[in-house]
């Protein structure tokens, strides 16, 4: 059973960085693409980010410019660099990996943007 695991988040200020992980284990991530998608408070799931397995990157347009998404296929984990943060990049962010009718989300993590 495969379990993704988040991390990273935390309290920053505005034009601070912070660097997310997804780690995932009882499978490899290596051939599937892997999503992030966050949640601020009052507000929809929105996706924010999406990486292949061939390294092909897509960024929703709020976050264009900030946001890198990265994997290391040998540490079966995808990343999140989050730089230039903005207050309203504040909410719960989740990573995402769908197998065929299998929906697998992390359970997130917080990431705070406040002075």
């Amino acid at each position: 059973q495969l379990q993704l695991v988040e991390s990273g988040g935390g309290l920053v200020q505005p034009g601070g960085s912070l660097r997310l992980s997804c780690a995932a284990s009882g499978d490899t991530l290596e051939y599937y693409a892997i999503n992030w998608f966050r949640q601020a408070p009052g507000k929809e799931r929105e996706g924010v980010s999406s990486i292949s397995s061939t390294g092909t990157t897509y960024y929703v347009r709020s976050v264009k410019g900030r946001f890198t998404i990265s994997r290391d296929n040998t540490k079966n984990t995808v990343y999140l660099q989050m730089n230039n943060l903005k207050p309203e990049d504040t909410a719960v962010y989740y990573c995402r990996f769908v197998d065929g009718p299998n929906d697998y989300w992390g359970q997130g993590t917080q990431v705070t943007v406040s002075s």
